[in-house]
């Protein structure tokens, strides 16, 4: 069993695999080697942008006795937790403005305003989401441990609480990502280091201590009698910060279309295959050029998948040319509206809270294996690509 052998893949012959791999290599140097001041000022604008909001949006509450101010600041200060969060924190930890040896917006520097310290992210999301995405048993985001995403996980009588464990999910979504590198199922195994897991839990414990201090505290006290409306502001721009960054990371992940893969299918898998891999395995959302700032650019999460390290402002051209690609060689290229992304995600948690017997196999299902899988062809079988069409024909042209 190998990776060669998923559906979706059976048509392409291994030269057409590793030509596929040497032009996202193309597209990627492409980008590498034009980035320069546009995208730092980009970076640096945003960053601007983010710290102006965020300020703006605390010395409103500072009338916030007077409803339309309360709402109005909560929203800057959301909206700014928002920006800090996706398009710069979670991208400047990838390594994506590494490249301007600025310390200030560096990997190895940045500490972001969340309860999850930035060591174990980069950890649970770069290293280990990132190189084993969409395989079970190995990648954790596959319902973050209580969700049951794919009928590859075995159901369970707790699963019944899917829709409610989903909700909470959602509004706490700071929180669950926190205790994401524990590996709760290692734990529950007896299989977690008991130091690995002392050290990590002070790590969240400072972490944690300071983000409820600075928005529940420090803040809130700073507005002398209106500490109340304060501290509840600071709670709700935190509730808008959980929710929209559940939203945009589960569009990119679970909406039809998004396959999950089995740890055999990882074996002797090449650079042109991690590709695939990526690509099948994520799912873009549309939206305006505002949704896909505030989402992070994980409105491309396909792009962003294949080159995680990569300016996020360089997305958009990128995804032109991924999907010329995927039309050329005729690989599935998921997208849709955001609503209707979340809509099949939701539906899936819905219907895999059920025991199997009881649901349709609605798509996306995960690649088939064992004796349903479909065989690699041979060369001689292999339909062959027809470019003035722009499909793949059974037939010579």
């Amino acid at each position: 069993m190998a990776f060669s052998d998923v559906r979706e893949y059976t048509h392409l012959t291994d030269e057409e695999v590793e030509a596929i791999g040497r032009e996202l290599d193309q597209i990627r140097k492409e980008i590498e080697e034009s980035r320069g001041q546009a995208d730092r000022d980009y970076i640096l604008r945003i960053i601007k942008i983010q710290r102006r909001l965020a300020a703006a949006g605390r010395i409103t509450l500072f009338a916030s006795f007077f409803p339309p101010a309360w709402l109005l600041g909560t929203v800057m200060l959301g909206s700014a937790k928002i920006l800090e969060n996706i398009e710069i924190g979670h991208n400047t930890m990838h390594g994506q403005w590494d490249w301007m040896n600025d310390p200030e917006i560096h990997s190895s520097n940045w500490e972001w305003d969340t309860t999850q310290p930035a060591e174990q992210w980069k950890h649970s999301h770069n290293y280990i989401h990132h190189q084993f995405t969409n395989v079970i048993g190995h990648d954790n985001d596959i319902g973050y441990g209580i969700l049951r995403m794919t009928r590859d996980q075995k159901w369970h009588p707790v699963n019944l609480g899917q829709p409610v464990y989903n909700a909470l999910l959602a509004l706490f979504f700071e929180w669950g990502v926190a205790l994401h590198d524990l590996d709760i199922g290692a734990i529950r195994k007896g299989e977690k280091n008991p130091k690995v897991l002392k050290r990590q839990l002070k790590q969240i414990y400072k972490k944690v201590g300071k983000q409820a201090l600075k928005d529940y505290i420090v803040y809130p006290a700073l507005t002398g009698p209106f500490w109340l409306r304060t501290l509840t502001a600071n709670a709700t721009a935190n509730l808008m910060r959980n929710v929209w960054a559940y939203l945009v990371i589960f569009c990119g992940h679970f909406p039809d279309g998004a396959v999950h893969f089995t740890e055999e299918e990882l074996e002797d898998e090449t650079r042109a295959e991690w590709y695939l891999r990526q690509m099948l395995g994520s799912a873009n959302f549309e939206g305006s050029k505002l949704t896909h700032l505030m989402s992070g650019q994980l409105g491309y999460q396909i792009e962003h998948h294949l080159f995680p390290d990569l300016p996020s402002n360089r997305y958009a051209e990128v995804a032109v040319k991924v999907k010329d690609l995927c039309k050329r060689y005729d690989i599935p290229y998921t997208t849709g509206p955001l609503g209707r992304q979340y809509m099949q995600v939701l539906r899936t948690i819905m219907k895999l809270s059920l025991p199997d017997k009881l649901t349709s196999h609605d798509p996306p299902p995960t690649a088939p294996r064992g004796e349903q899988r479909g065989r690699r062809l041979k060369d001689e079988e292999r339909p062959r690509a027809r470019s003035e069409l722009g499909h793949w024909s059974s037939s010579a042209a």
